[in-house]
Formats: structure tokens, sequence, C-alpha cells
């Protein structure tokens, strides 16, 4: 069996990074002897060379070049085990849950997370995305740490932070109805196939958000798939407005609204459930969300969020 050791793969690396054996026994704090025969040590435990002393310098060999990719990957395991240790000795939680919402801007709030998490390698990122009421639940459920979504107005269930408001707007592709775009109201539009978001919630508990009662529709589980199929000219909808600014300002998609044909806005917030204990590294979050809240609105993908509702 072989037994190499952390300290023995942390010899192997820091001599193959400092280029030679005194300056990986200064950057490890140990002697020139002791490195020797560590390295010693480890090739006649695991039956092959490292190294190719032939030469002035130390030289890997090819099984020595394969070996240390392996140790590395050890190695960087170890400093995540580490550090995981030391969080949860300081109270700090090893993993968070968090939920993206259907209608949240994408590059902005994952370019949030990706940074903050980056900083807290010790807590592991759990997250996934929902559509409609399933968000909210999930959190209610304790299945949730922090949602980015938009809550029913006035539950004192949550707290909440604002993050913007995103306009929804209905729209066709052009063509896919047979009266002009500035007609459109809900009795003429009955006949036509309506897209809408199906609900991800395992028991959905929510307004039918715009659908036309008698209307034939199609589900889909995501904005991106419901802008295709309008796009495509199999249906029309309700989109979020920083989705489709391209298409309307390109001609791709045609505004259904009109005095007649509202659209409407919805709030979006970051949520947690009150009464719940936050971790530390919880708390750090939510305050990074807050501090960068503008910036999920300010790029071109998200312009136009912050108009006021029809």
């Amino acid at each position: 069996m072989i037994t190499v050791t952390i300290a023995q793969l942390r010899v192997l690396d820091a001599v193959v990074a400092e280029g030679s054996l005194q300056a990986a026994a200064e950057r490890l704090g140990r002697t020139h002897p002791t490195i020797h025969t560590a390295l010693e040590s480890m090739e006649r435990m695991i039956g092959f060379k490292l190294f190719d002393r032939s030469g002035y310098r130390l030289q890997l060999t090819a099984e020595g070049h394969a070996f240390l990719v392996r140790a590395r990957r050890v190695l960087h395991g170890m400093e995540d085990l580490e550090a995981l240790a030391l969080g949860i000795a300081a109270g700090e939680e090893s993993a968070l849950r968090v939920v993206i919402g259907d209608l949240t801007p994408l590059p902005a709030t994952l370019g949030i997370l990706k940074d903050f998490f980056a900083d807290h390698p010790q807590t592991h990122l759990h997250m996934s995305f929902e559509a409609l009421s399933a968000p909210w639940q999930m959190l209610l459920a304790d299945e949730a740490d922090v949602i980015l979504h938009h809550v029913p107005n006035g539950d004192i269930r949550f707290e909440t932070l604002p993050l913007g408001r995103v306009k929804l707007i209905p729209v066709a592709a052009p063509g896919f109805l047979p009266f002009p775009a500035h007609e459109a109201r809900v009795d003429r539009l009955r006949p036509y196939l309506q897209c809408v978001i199906r609900d991800s919630a395992e028991k959905p508990d929510g307004p039918d958000y715009y659908l036309i009662e008698g209307a034939r529709s199609c589900s889909v589980s995501d904005q991106t798939m419901k802008r295709e199929v309008i796009v495509q000219g199999l249906g029309w909808g309700h989109m979020p407005d920083y989705l489709v600014a391209d298409d309307l300002a390109q001609g791709r998609l045609l505004s259904l609204e009109n005095a007649r044909m509202q659209g409407g806005a919805v709030d979006l917030v970051v949520a947690r459930r009150v009464g719940k204990v936050h971790g530390p590294i919880a708390n750090r979050l939510w305050a990074t969300i807050a501090q960068n809240s503008v910036s999920v609105f300010a790029s071109k993908q998200a312009r136009g969020a912050d108009a006021a509702p029809s």
C-alpha cells in the first residue's frame, strides 16, 4: 500500500515551482538534505523516478509530470478542506442555497455570485433557477437561504431589499397576427396561441400572470425559451423588457401594448425568511447583493428595467 504524505506532495510541488532543492527548502523552512531525503523516500514508495538527475538541473520525468498533476489536485483539495474546517470552527456555513427567479437579469447577477464565492471558497454555492411561485415556496420550506425574485406584496414572512423593476411587454413576431399591433386587445388575442412560463413549484400557488381565459396556450420553463417561441412566430406573450429590447429595436418583435392592451411591471428583490437565524456568510452575501444591486440593472441587457409600469 502506497502511503505518500501531504508533506511529501508539498515538497514535490515546491521543488518544481521553485526550480531547485535549495529554493524549495527555503520556501518550506526546511534543510536541503531534508528535501532531498523526502523526494528519494517518495520515489522508493511509488516505485518510479520523479526526476531526471542526469543534468545540471532537476527535470521531471514523464511519469513525474503525470504524478505532479494529480498531486496538485490533492493539494488544492487539502487547501479547500483546511479552509472549510477553519470556517466551520469560526461558525461559518459550509454551503449556501441561492435561488434565482425567472425574471432576474442573469449576467450581472451571476457575476456578483461568482465574485462573492471566489472570495469565500470555504462555502459552497448551491444554485437553482425557478419560476413564478417556486422561489418563495422554497424559501418558506427552508429549501433556500436567499432568493432573487419577486415576492407577494406585503408578505411579512419575507425580509427584502429592492433590486429593481422589470417591465413586462406583450409582444409578437411581425406577421403573427392578422391585424396591426396597435389594435391588439384581449378579445382579439384569445384565438391565438399564448406562450406562458410554467410554475416550477411542486404545488403552484400564485396568479396566472396575464393568461387570457379561454385562450390556447403553451407553457415553457424559462424566459429564453419563451422568447424563442415568440420570435419564431409560434405564439405571443409578455416578455421582460431587457430580454426583448434589441428584438423590438431591430423589428424582430412588435409591441402589442396600447391603451386597451396593458403591459405591467414586477419589482424584483433579494429576499430571505424573517425569523431565521442567518450565519455570517449569508449575512455577507446579503450585504454584497445590496451593495451591488444597481449593477443588476445597469447593463445593456437590463436596460429599461426601471421604467414605470404601464
